[in-house]
């Protein structure tokens, strides 16, 4: 059942829906509320992209094995990466040191500027250690990671899925072949 349901469209819209959801929370947060992002903010939404580039690739064609199987590797590397950086992002929150601050620019990569192209959603302008925002105790870098977390452990088992599972249905359809 998992398996099948790893490799249907509708799997892969809520990967994509709930990725675009938190884009817009984080865009709510910056332009209603007044919060702005920093860079760790701004990198960690850049992850997210990725699980939603990974969302919308994986939606195209969920059957075809090498479109499914690059967009759940794209879904752990974003989902890893998101992680690591709000691991990080909480150490400056947590642990606020003059000698461990994040930079205020972004640093993408030469052929991917994402503050230059889409300034609206990737120019850091806060500040690393604030904790403008809480809920329920926890800061907003301490939630993503936990978002990040669980991403990464749907990631992970949708890749065990798809590799066990395959096995597992072939081994099904050879049964029944067997029995008629």
């Amino acid at each position: 059942m998992l398996y099948s349901f790893s490799r249907s469209r509708v799997a892969w819209a809520l990967l994509t829906l709930g990725a675009t959801l938190l884009l817009i929370t984080a865009l709510f947060f910056q332009y209603v509320q007044g919060y702005q992002p920093c860079v760790m903010c701004v990198y960690q939404r850049a992850a997210l992209l990725g699980v939603l580039l990974a969302g919308l690739l994986g939606w195209l064609n969920p059957a075809h094995l090498w479109l499914r199987s690059g967009a759940l590797l794209l879904w752990l590397a974003s989902s890893v990466e998101g992680l690591l950086l709000a691991r990080e992002h909480v150490g400056y929150q947590l642990n606020p040191s003059p000698f461990n601050v994040c930079t205020s620019f972004a640093e993408f990569p030469t052929w991917l500027p994402l503050d230059r192209w889409l300034p609206w959603l990737f120019n850091p302008t806060g500040d690393c250690a604030s904790i403008d925002w809480s809920w329920l105790g926890w800061s907003m870098p301490q939630w993503l990671f936990g978002i990040y977390a669980l991403l990464t452990g749907l990631a992970t088992l949708f890749i065990l899925i798809q590799l066990t599972g395959r096995h597992s249905a072939k081994r099904i359809r050879n049964y029944t072949k067997q029995i008629k």
